[in-house]
C-alpha cells in the first residue's frame, strides 16, 4: 500500500508490515492507527482478542510481537525456537546456580508440565499471579546475578516461546499489558501445521523482503536474530534477486518485485515508539541521516517518529493537555509541514486527551518535556486542536545476473511501510 494512502483493517496493516511490535501495548494500536482508515480501538481489540488473527508471540530478538495468525507456524520453528533454545540453556543453570534444583532441565520440564495441567481445566486463561499460586514450583523468586530477579514469568515466557501458551484476553486497558496465560490450542482452536526450521526462516525472509526490500544481508541477520548462513539459505531458496544499493552495497528484492517505487503525491505520518517501520533494518542511516543519535535511545530503541516523504524528520510529543506537537529537526517545505500538521490534529483528536506514556523516550522526546525555547520554535509545529475528552535489537547467494541499481530511499519511502 502506498504510504499516502489507509487500508481497513488492523490485519491488513499488519499483514503490509510482516508483524507489528508489541513490546509496548500501546505501539500496536497507534501503529495500526497510522494505517488504518477510521481505526478505533475496539477494532484493534477485536482482532487481538475475539477474531484473534493477530497473535502476540514472542520472537525475533527475544522481543514481542503482533503476529498474523497464519504466520505463527513460521514463528515457532524459527526465530521462537532459536530464542526458546537461548532461554532454556540460561534457565537450567540459573536453577542450578541459585540452589532450587540439581537438574535444571528435569526442573524445568516439571514446571511446564504443571502449567500447562493447570490451564487444561481453564480455557479462559489465567494471569500469572494465579498461576504462581496454582503451581507451586514456578512461584520461585530469586535473584540469579546483579539486576536480574527470576520469576514465575520466564517460565511462562518459555511455554509462549514454544507455542505452548499464548498471551490472551488483556484484562487492563489498551495502553498496559496484564494478560490471561492461555493454552494455545483453546485461543486458537485450530493450531498451525508444524513447519521445519528451513521452511520457517524462508517464509518469515519471503515476509520481510516483501514489507521492507531492498534490504541487506546485515539487516535480515539483525532483524531475525539469527546468522548469515540462515539468511542466505532461505534467500537462495527463495531466489531472491540481488540489487545494487545507492551506497554501492548489495540488496535483495522478491524475484517479482523489481519495479521502482515511485510517489507523486507528498505524503507525511506520526508512527509511535518501536514501529515497525522505523525498526525495519539495521542500516538506517538512509531515512534517518543525521537524526539517529537524537530518534533512537542508546540501546537501539526508536522513539516516536515524524516521518515526510519516506525520511523521519523529527518526532512527535504530547503536551499536558493530550495534544500532539511536533519536534522537527529539519526544515520541511510548507506542503510537508501542512501534512504533519494534520497528522498530529488528527493523532490529538483520536487520542482525545489521552497521554500516551513510553519507556522508551528518544533524546528528542525527553528534550521536549523542557520548555520549548525561541530558538527551537522555527521548527516546532504545534497541532492545536481542541481535546474532545479522552505506552519492552559472506558471499552472496548465487545470482545469474548482474546486479541492478536500486534507489533505497524510494522503495524505503515506501511501498508497504506507512
Amino acid at each position: 500500500m502506498a504510504p499516502g494512502t489507509r487500508v481497513a483493517t488492523p490485519e491488513a496493516a499488519t499483514q503490509a508490515m510482516t508483524v507489528l511490535h508489541s513490546t509496548e501495548p500501546a505501539t500496536v494500536y497507534l501503529s495500526c492507527w497510522a494505517r488504518v482508515a477510521g481505526l478505533t480501538v475496539k477494532d484493534v481489540d477485536r482482532a487481538l482478542y475475539t477474531d484473534r488473527s493477530l497473535v502476540k508471540q514472542l520472537a525475533m530478538r527475544r522481543t514481542l510481537f503482533v503476529f498474523p495468525r497464519e504466520l505463527l507456524a513460521a514463528a515457532w520453528a524459527s526465530a521462537s525456537a532459536r530464542v526458546a533454545a537461548t532461554e532454556r540453556a540460561r534457565m537450567t543453570q540459573d536453577a542450578v546456580t541459585a540452589g532450587f534444583a540439581e537438574d535444571g532441565h528435569a526442573w524445568l520440564e516439571r514446571a511446564r508440565a504443571g502449567v500447562i495441567e493447570f490451564l487444561e481445566s481453564q480455557p479462559e486463561g489465567r494471569i500469572a499471579l494465579e498461576l504462581r499460586q496454582a503451581v507451586p514450583i514456578i512461584d520461585v523468586r530469586v535473584s540469579v546475578r546483579p539486576g536480574e530477579m527470576w520469576t514465575a514469568g520466564r517460565v511462562l515466557t518459555h511455554l509462549g516461546l514454544t507455542g505452548d501458551l499464548v498471551r490472551g484476553v488483556n484484562t487492563g486497558g489498551w495502553h498496559v499489558s496484564r494478560p490471561r496465560w492461555t493454552l494455545m490450542r483453546h485461543w486458537l482452536g485450530d493450531v498451525p501445521e508444524s513447519l521445519s526450521m528451513a521452511e520457517g526462516y524462508r517464509e518469515l525472509v519471503r515476509r520481510w523482503l516483501y514489507s521492507f526490500g531492498p534490504g541487506t544481508e546485515d539487516d535480515l541477520v539483525w532483524w531475525l536474530g539469527s546468522t548469515k548462513a540462515v539468511v542466505r539459505g532461505a534467500l537462495r531458496e527463495l531466489g531472491a534477486a540481488a540489487v545494487t544499493l545507492e551506497d554501492g552495497s548489495t540488496g535483495w528484492l522478491l524475484a517479482d518485485d523489481l519495479d521502482e517505487v515511485v510517489f507523486d503525491e507528498p505524503w507525511a505520518a506520526l508512527l509511535p515508539v518501536l514501529d515497525p517501520t522505523v525498526m525495519g533494518w539495521k542500516g538506517r542511516d538512509f531515512y534517518l541521516g543525521p537524526h539517529r543519535d537524537l530518534l533512537f535511545d542508546r540501546r537501539g530503541n526508536a522513539g516516536a517518529t515524524a516521518w515526510f516523504n519516506g525520511r523521519a524528520v523529527g518526532s512527535w510529543v504530547q503536551d499536558p493537555a493530550g495534544m500532539v506537537e511536533l519536534r522537527l529537526l529539519e526544515d520541511v517545505p510548507a506542503a510537508g509541514r501542512e501534512l504533519l500538521d494534520a497528522e498530529a490534529a488528527r493523532l490529538t483528536a483520536w487520542l482525545d486527551g489521552f497521554r500516551v506514556s513510553s519507556v522508551y523516550s528518544s533524546p528528542t522526546m525527553k528534550a521536549s518535556r523542557r520548555r520549548t525555547s525561541p530558538d527551537e520554535s522555527a521548527t516546532t509545529g504545534h497541532a492545536r486542536q481542541p481535546s474532545h475528552n479522552e505506552r519492552t535489537t559472506h558471499d552472496n547467494p548465487a545470482t545469474t545476473s548482474e546486479p541492478r541499481t536500486t534507489s533505497r530511499p524510494q522503495r524505503a519511502g515506501m511501498k508497504d511501510h506507512l
